[in-house]
């Protein structure tokens, strides 16, 4: 069970899709969870991985070895 709270202008929004629709506020959360929450997971993954290249905790690879190895260099 989930319950958040909205900017007034975001809740009249969200109403009144589900009115013109037939569908409820529920589902359009729901949606709107489901499609951007990907989306937000690989923003922090990839904010936490910048950070341990940055610290040193975590090292990279030049992209000309990578291509060599797998053939697709020079």
């Amino acid at each position: 069970m989930l319950a958040i709270r909205l900017p007034a202008t975001i809740e009249k929004r969200l109403d009144r899709l589900a009115k013109r629709t037939g569908r409820t506020k529920t589902y359009y959360a729901r949606q709107a969870i489901l499609e951007h929450l990907a989306d937000l997971e690989a923003v922090y993954l990839a904010e936490r991985r910048l950070e341990a290249i940055r610290s040193g905790r975590t090292k990279t690879i030049p992209i000309e070895k990578v291509m060599r190895r797998y053939g697709m260099g020079d």
